[in-house]
């Protein structure tokens, strides 16, 4: 995730109101952390090593990766938000968080268009998937998503470096207003206008095609559907509107400092909800989950009875032994 006007204007705000405001924002970060993390590693866990290797396995589990390290590395600037935008980790940490930011940014949104691709091609085209949908197929895609995204990422990287001010040390952008430009109208347009038109066009076929099924169905269905656009659009529409903003309306210099961590917020918050809307909706992964964890209890509790069978029968054996030994 980029925050570069962030980074490099929020010192300047040491108010109260800043103060508090920030304090908001470290607050819903931490959540987004704990959440993310937990909610993406039980993805990860499940998809990876308990449910059989298919295609939307294979799109669950890079979703998963791509999110639980977006909020892995969240916590290297909640931490230099606390420390009200001081950077302590030096240039490489600056240039890597920076780089693993906009990776996990652009292989997350290219994964959620590839998802509704494949369910729209389920969908519209049933034989045509069913011949060409493989496993080994969507692996490759999938490392093809993550290369662009590492190609998209090296730039908003390379850019940035370490501002001293006052004896405190930044992390910050280093080009100049028209590189900056070109990158974000580069990101609105690769990361959220192109994937946004895709998973949009892609669920309304799904809509048209589906008319015919039945009504629990068919509401279900919608409401997934909905709940992905809007989610999706939600997410990430405030955090691109405040970029351009910064750039073509200056004067709005307070809601802008004041609105952009909050767009900055949801676009966190949109690695937490990938989990809950692709996948524990999931009937599969539903079932899978509910094993696992009843596994995990299981073996617990196997282990406690074990150990209390262990433990009565060597009591007998001992009093015995102590009976006999004062018999004697």
């Amino acid at each position: 995730m980029d925050t570069d006007n962030i980074t490099a204007s929020e010192p300047s705000r040491d108010d109260l109101v800043g103060r508090k405001v920030r304090t908001a924002y470290l607050v819903i970060y931490c959540v987004i952390i704990v959440v993310g993390m937990v909610g993406n590693g039980l993805v990860i866990y499940v998809t990876g090593f308990r449910m059989k290797r298919t295609v939307n396995s294979i799109w669950f589990l890079n979703l998963a990766l791509a999110d639980f390290l977006f909020t892995a590395f969240l916590i290297f600037y909640t931490i230099s938000v606390y420390q009200d935008y001081y950077w302590p980790f030096g240039l490489f940490m600056c240039k890597l968080n920076s780089f693993v930011y906009q990776v996990n940014m652009f292989a997350s949104v290219f994964l959620l268009m590839a998802i509704s691709l494949d369910r729209c091609l389920c969908t519209c085209a049933v034989v045509w998937a069913r011949n060409n949908r493989t496993v080994c197929k969507a692996q490759l895609v999938s490392v093809a998503i993550w290369l662009m995204a590492m190609v998209c990422g090296i730039p908003y990287a390379t850019f940035r470096k370490l501002l001293e001010r006052n004896r405190v040390t930044y992390c910050v952008y280093s080009g100049d207003i028209t590189q900056k430009l070109i990158f974000v109208i580069f990101r609105s347009i690769m990361a959220f206008l192109i994937p946004f038109l895709v998973i949009t066009a892609s669920y309304v076929a799904i809509v048209v095609r589906t008319r015919r099924l039945q009504s629990a169905r068919k509401q279900r269905s919608r409401r997934i559907i909905i709940s992905v656009i809007l989610a999706f659009f939600l997410c990430w529409f405030p955090f691109h509107v405040f970029r351009f903003l910064e750039f073509s309306k200056p004067q709005l210099v307070y809601i802008i400092v004041t609105g952009s961590p909050l767009a900055v917020s949801l676009a966190f918050l949109n690695s937490c909800l990938n989990p809950i809307l692709y996948v524990f909706m999931c009937d599969e992964f539903q079932k899978k989950l509910k094993q696992s964890i009843f596994l995990v209890f299981e073996s617990a509790l196997a282990e406690d009875r074990d150990t209390s069978q262990k433990s009565d029968s060597a009591v007998p054996v001992q009093s015995s032994g102590t009976v006999t030994s004062r018999h004697n």
